[in-house]
Order: structure tokens, then sequence, then C-alpha cells
């Protein structure tokens, strides 16, 4: 791992070099994309200099109690020094693994939530209403602001489609687990004869995007001015400020009705289109992304599944860690830290792997190794 972070702070100290240059200082996309990658690595190598330091302090008190000229007084602080020093440099060790198995950048973003009802019918679009729902009060829980893009509704209060914006610190980095197929068991309140339904949801959890990272020229975009509509003839938005974009190269369509702006509407939806557009770029760019959204909004099929709610059962289960909590009305109420916790842990473990780093507690032979900068 200390050689990992070797490279870390080479690289660090290369885009030091190029922030100093004159040719990134004329080329603005060049400057900030730099100065991101900088702000990103000098967190890690902040920590691992911190961590170098101590490991010199331990040094240079080991060497004190063993030169035999030194006084027993000078010997007793120098021990003294050392227990305190390598409890520090265990605390800095635990703190430099975690930050490289985490992805700093998706700390900070936003993130954009779509739910599609798949297979199932009324019922699906049921329960696609039941995971907004779940999603919204998740994020009043954790003091995000969730803020409604657009939506397709159903008669009896579902939706076929609905999509939503949440803002808050990590909202992504949390959210991105649920990303995938939700299916549902229970008796529809369609059912007569009480039987028991399998329904399925799909839900895509995009990292915002912001307007530097991803370049839209204006001639690839179409832009449209219509008027929204609810179920049942009712105008969620009599005015016709609901726009639709579409985003030629692409084939991507956005539509946003939730304000009485045009301007407003078309702010919403370029959001949405830039960050479906940069979790594209995401996925070609790295292979090991090809999870996401692509492979996670498929058909619907109920076979496409992370997660299944059975409520005979009264059970949640996620087949990705073969977890399961036995308490689904909270859980549908937003009480799904226990869930998403346990998801992160295995994320966690399986990124140590990815990177091939040996995070076993270095000898004290091999942190002097590093020596400090």
């Amino acid at each position: 791992m200390l050689a990992k972070l070797d490279e870390i702070e080479k690289r660090y100290r290369e885009l030091e070099r190029l922030l100093a240059t004159e040719e990134v200082a004329r080329d603005s996309q060049k400057l900030q994309k730099i100065a991101k990658e900088r702000g990103v690595l000098g967190k890690i190598v902040s920590l691992y200099r911190e961590y170098k330091n101590v490991v010199k302090e331990i040094e240079e008190a080991k060497a004190i109690i063993s030169d035999r000229h030194a006084e027993k007084e000078l010997i007793a602080l120098a021990q003294e020094e050392i227990k305190g020093k390598e409890a520090k440099r265990e605390e800095l060790f635990g703190k430099l693994v975690e930050l490289l198995v985490s992805d700093s950048d998706e700390a900070s973003r936003n993130a954009i939530v779509e739910i599609r009802a798949g297979v199932g019918g009324e019922e699906a679009a049921l329960f696609a209403a039941d995971l907004f729902r779940m999603y919204t009060k998740y994020s009043q829980k954790r003091g995000w602001k969730v803020d409604f893009v657009d939506s397709t509704p159903t008669g009896l209060g579902g939706f076929r489609e609905v999509i939503f914006s949440v803002e808050g610190d990590g909202a992504y980095q949390r959210l991105k687990f649920e990303s995938g197929g939700h299916r549902v068991q229970r008796v529809p309140v369609t059912e007569a004869s009480g039987r028991i339904h399998t329904s399925a949801v799909t839900v895509a959890v995009l990292p915002e995007a912001q307007e530097v990272e991803v370049n839209i020229p204006a001639q690839d975009l179409r832009t449209e001015r219509i008027t929204g509509g609810g179920p049942g003839g009712q105008s969620i938005n009599k005015t016709a400020s609901a726009v639709r974009v579409t985003h030629i190269p692409s084939g991507i369509i956005v539509r946003c009705q939730d304000e009485r702006s045009q301007r407003q509407n078309l702010e919403k939806a370029m959001r949405v289109l830039r960050s479906k557009l940069y979790e594209i770029a995401r996925e070609e760019a790295d292979t090991a992304r090809a999870r996401t959204r692509r492979s996670l909004i498929k058909s619907g099929d109920r076979s496409e599944k992370v997660r299944t709610y059975n409520f005979p059962q009264n059970r949640v289960t996620d087949h990705r860690i073969g977890v399961s909590i036995y308490n689904l009305e909270n859980f549908l109420a937003g009480e799904i830290d226990q869930m998403l916790d346990s998801l992160a842990k295995d994320e966690k473990e399986e990124r140590l792997k990815s990177l091939a780093i040996d995070t076993k507690f270095p000898r004290a032979d091999e942190s002097a190794d590093s020596g400090a900068s």
C-alpha cells in the first residue's frame, strides 16, 4: 500500500508542476481538470505526509533508545513518545486505507434518480410510487433536498416513470447502490382474489455532472416547448412551459414540466441530460462500471433484480450481498441505512481486491523505508 501512496504523491507533485505552467494557465478547461484532480489527491497526500512524519519521529526516538550514551531520563521520554506515536501511526494508516478505497469525487456529487415501472402493469406503477416516497423520506432524514423533475403518473396514483434530483453531501455516494431491478411480491390493490403477484421496477441513480464537465454544443440539441399534462386529462402545468430536450447524437430525450417557468424547466432538463451523458462517458472510460445505468435499466424483467420486497414475509432482501431485513414497513418509510451500510462495506472489500492493495499494517522497518518528505 505504501508503494501505491508513493505513486499518488508523485502524481500530485506532477500536477502542481503543471499548474505552474503557462500552457495550462491559458487553457481554462485543462486548468479546471488538473486543479480538480489535484484537489482530490491532495487529501490523500496531506495525510500520507503526516503519516511519514510520524514514522520519522518514531525512528528518531528509537535511535535515542539504542544510543548507549543516552541518559536514562531521555530514554524514558523516548519510550513514552514511541507509544503515542505508534498509536497515531496506526490511526493514520487506517484513514489512508479509507481514502484509497473511497471515491472522493463521488462524495461531493448530487444524484439524479430515475424510477420506471417494469413488468406488472398498474401494480408496478404503484410500487414505483412507493419507492419514490421511500427515497424522499430517506433524503429528508439525511437533510437532503429532493427536486422533482418529471413524471408519467397513472390514474391510481402510481408512476410509469418518475425522475428527481437529490441534492446534499454524499447523496450520490450513498444512493448509487439503489441502481438496478427492484422486485415486489404482494397482493395488488387491483387483485380481487387475494393472489400474490410479482412485479418489477427499475431504478437508475446517476451522478449529477457539472456544466464544465460536459460540453454540449448547441447544434446537438433540439429544444421544444410542450404542454404538461397529468392523468385523466388534468393539466399539471396548464401553460406551455414544459420542455422536451433531445440530444441529437445520442437520441436521449429529457422532459421537465415541474416548474411554471420555461427557463427553470430547461435548466432542470439540462441537469438530467448532462448527468446521462456524463455517466455514458464514465462507462466508456472505465469498463469496470459496465454494471451501471445501461446494464441496470434493461427491460424491467422480474429476473433482472438486485432486491426483493416480499410483503407476506415482511422481508426485504438484497441479492448482491445476501442480506435480508425483516421490517419492510420501516424500510419503505426510509429506514434503509442498515442495507446501504452493508452494501458500502461490500463495495469497500471489492475495491480493495480490485486495487490489489495490501492493507496489512506495515512493520516498523517497512514504514521507515518510505522516509519523510
